[in-house]
């Protein structure tokens, strides 16, 4: 994979998303373009990561990557969803909107925690070609903080697979299992089988 632009300023995914890419160089669009930004107007994961991947290869006349990703919780009527980096509100941290979701789900039973974390990672060139690739990974929301790494809503994120959170994983056990990584598998696959 030779060098494409990662249409986001979070840091976080941007590490993971090296991680997991098979070679070649994922570049933060901000070291391109300082300051940056696009407003996620989308109503779904899928058209947010391609507004952000189609305004960025369009400013770099490169082919970008944009990453949506939602987390889904069942007792809440799959909220936050599309709103779940901003569920606390814009410019919120990741601790206040995993208190803000602990909260709303104050008394709910486990059966009633059940969540989905789902990522969409879009794939636009400079010549107008797009690609989605999507992520899924089931669990449950916990009662309380638990564990130290990670970001967002790990440390709230029960993986049934892994038997404990996101934030208690290794990066390397999280990545096994993770949407992010899911979605990224499968771009990967693609990228493997271009000419």
């Amino acid at each position: 994979m030779s060098c494409i632009v990662f249409a986001s300023a979070n840091k976080d995914k941007l590490q993971e998303l090296r991680m997991l890419a098979d070679g070649g160089d994922i570049v933060a669009i901000g070291d391109i373009i300082p300051g940056w930004d696009v407003e996620e107007t989308g109503l779904t994961l899928e058209e947010n990561a391609l507004l952000k991947a189609r305004t960025a290869a369009e400013a770099t006349n490169k082919v970008a990557i944009a990453d949506d990703t939602g987390l889904f919780v069942w007792a809440l009527g799959d909220a936050p969803g599309v709103y779940t980096a901003r569920y606390a509100g814009e410019n919120c941290s990741y601790y206040d909107n995993t208190v803000k979701l602990l909260n709303a789900l104050s008394g709910e039973r486990d059966s009633n925690r059940r969540a989905s974390f789902r990522t969409v990672i879009a794939l636009v060139s400079p010549d107008g070609e797009e690609h989605v690739f999507e992520g899924s990974v089931d669990g449950l929301i916990t009662e309380v903080h638990s564990g130290k790494d990670g970001f967002g809503y790990d440390p709230v994120f029960f993986s049934t697979e892994l038997n404990k959170t996101f934030a208690e994983c290794t990066i390397e056990e999280k990545n096994r299992v993770s949407h992010r990584a899911r979605a990224m598998h499968k771009l990967n696959e693609f990228l493997r089988s271009r000419p």
